[in-house]
């Protein structure tokens, strides 16, 4: 089992509130919108210390955090200034404990391992974001975006299945599943991103496992 820890940084009172409700097994940490910057800094640091002591004890953690870019946002401010500031307003320094943050993920060969799963925001009309994201982008193992139409249109998870997915999955399926997860995809890929969710939603509902929801799904007829 793995322990969980939910970090939220810069949140609303009310959200922290329900994730605490809502995931009662989780450990819930927290640093409100209401505090300084210096406080989302401190909490974010006690928690991946505290992390780092439960995966050397041989634990398997794992750490939501939401949001990198809401962290990335307090280091900005609260680090002293550098006299190098990047387009968007965000300090050079600044950067650089985020990435520490993240890139602490870890599986250790003779302990337990680290997972840190983050959100970032994208499409929020400020530059700030969009040069956090970009630092950000590509760095993880999986990248699972959301897709603001989707959800506008009240289709949960609104998964953007195109722009979505997982470096060396090869790694991780045998051959044969492998070649029938390409073979979703383009059958995905043949469809509008809503129709494309549709299908991928109402097959897991009756299918009982991955590989006879691949099987299953790669039956669908594929279209160039």
């Amino acid at each position: 089992d793995s322990h969980v820890i939910i970090l939220l940084v810069d949140e609303r009172p009310e959200e922290v509130t329900d994730w605490q409700r809502t995931v009662a097994a989780a450990e819930v940490v927290y640093s409100t919108f209401d505090k300084p910057a210096d406080q989302h800094t401190q909490v974010t640091e006690l928690v991946l210390e505290r992390a780092k002591r439960l995966v050397e004890q041989g634990k398997d953690v794992v750490i939501l955090l939401d949001s990198i870019t809401r962290l990335a946002r307090a280091y900005n401010l609260a680090a002293p200034a550098s006299g190098r500031i990047l387009s968007g307003g965000v300090d050079s320094t600044a950067l650089y404990p985020p990435k520490r943050f993240f890139g602490a993920a870890r599986n250790l060969e003779e302990g337990g391992s680290l997972t840190i799963i983050a959100s970032a925001l994208v499409e929020t009309g400020s530059r700030m974001d969009e040069v956090i994201f970009e630092e950000f982008k590509g760095t993880g193992n999986w990248e699972i975006r959301l897709d603001r139409a989707l959800s506008e249109k009240r289709m949960f998870p609104a998964l953007n299945i195109e722009a979505s997915g997982t470096r060396k999955e090869e790694r991780l399926m045998p051959a044969e599943e492998l070649a029938l997860a390409w073979r979703l995809r383009r059958v995905l890929h043949a469809l509008d991103p809503g129709a494309s969710l549709e299908l991928l939603i109402d097959k897991m509902r009756v299918t009982k496992s991955n590989e006879q929801f691949l099987r299953e799904i790669s039956k669908a007829p594929v279209s160039d």
